[in-house]
């Protein structure tokens, strides 16, 4: 039988949910009175905005008629990992929103009629952001607890890395990297590395740990090593073989190829860093917390 606990939604990660289900919902409501452009950031943060309602409102009405810890997946590692991930989503989102707004602003000179609209998505985007992290914030792993992994900070950087390698294929897209091997080799270190990463995510939320054919821990800290000795050639070499001493062509007006490049020359790095401090985390958690 189904009852409703209403103490769900009175409990500070249950007010924020709340709170992030209403924003997402002005948000997106308000980009859609402004109307629809083929821009590709605009498809991006509507989709973002409705995602982040829908999981959010679904993880709410699971939370108060008590079915969430009942799912034969690890709810609390689901709840965590799409916090991070909405996090990281609308913080994009945000900047993109930004973007359009001071575009609208320099095309139209002195007034434009809907940025008003705009500006308060990106403030709604904004105070979205800071809720998700908020929701981080509650529901990561205190030392001390007993939790899953994606309540972790590994777990936690496991989405982060995941997230940042969609962003550099989303980049990728536009690219023709086809006779080059140096630039094939990064291509094949952004996929190696964000499959495992994603694999550790599935197997997490669906409790599938137990499949691994060695211990997890132990797994993870050789994966995190390998990771970050991929990551380390993939910054030296995708810099070198796609921007060189190459400067910014003359030509290009927004975006262009040459940005591409740029991006996933930062992402990269920003990865390496994260799996950096992943590895670090990964040898306290096995050789120091174990042995302790």
């Amino acid at each position: 039988m189904v009852t409703a606990d209403i103490r769900t939604l009175t409990v500070p990660v249950g007010i924020v949910r709340i709170l992030e289900v209403v924003f997402t919902c002005i948000s997106f409501s308000l980009v859609a009175s402004v109307g629809h452009t083929t821009e590709s950031f605009w498809t991006w943060s509507m989709f973002t905005w409705c995602f982040c309602f829908c999981v959010t409102l679904l993880i709410l009405v699971l939370e108060l008629i008590g079915l969430g810890a009942k799912l034969p997946i690890s709810w609390d590692d689901f709840t965590t990992s799409f916090a991070m991930l909405s996090t990281l989503m609308v913080c994009v989102i945000f900047y993109f929103v930004g973007i359009c707004v001071c575009l609208d602003f320099e095309r139209k000179q002195v007034t434009c009629c809907s940025c008003g609209r705009q500006i308060g998505a990106t403030v709604t985007s904004i105070l979205a952001f800071i809720l998700y992290a908020t929701e981080v914030g509650l529901t990561r792993a205190k030392p001390g607890e007993i939790s899953g992994f994606l309540s972790t900070v590994p777990g936690l950087l496991k989405v982060l890395e995941a997230f940042v390698a969609c962003i550099i294929f989303i980049c990728l897209g536009r690219l023709d990297y086809s006779g080059l091997p140096a630039l094939q080799w990064c291509i094949a270190v952004y996929s190696i590395c964000f499959i495992f990463a994603f694999l550790v995510i599935i197997f997490t939320i669906g409790r599938l740990l137990s499949l691994f054919p060695a211990p997890f821990d132990k797994v993870l800290t050789g994966c995190n090593v390998l990771a970050v000795l991929m990551y380390a050639t993939a910054v030296v070499i995708w810099p070198l073989y796609s921007l060189g001493n190459t400067p910014r062509p003359s030509v290009c007006l927004r975006l262009c190829v040459w940005d591409n490049f740029v991006v996933i020359s930062f992402m990269t790095c920003f990865n390496l860093v994260a799996y950096i401090v992943d590895t670090v985390y990964s040898f306290r958690l096995v050789f120091f917390t174990t042995s302790t």
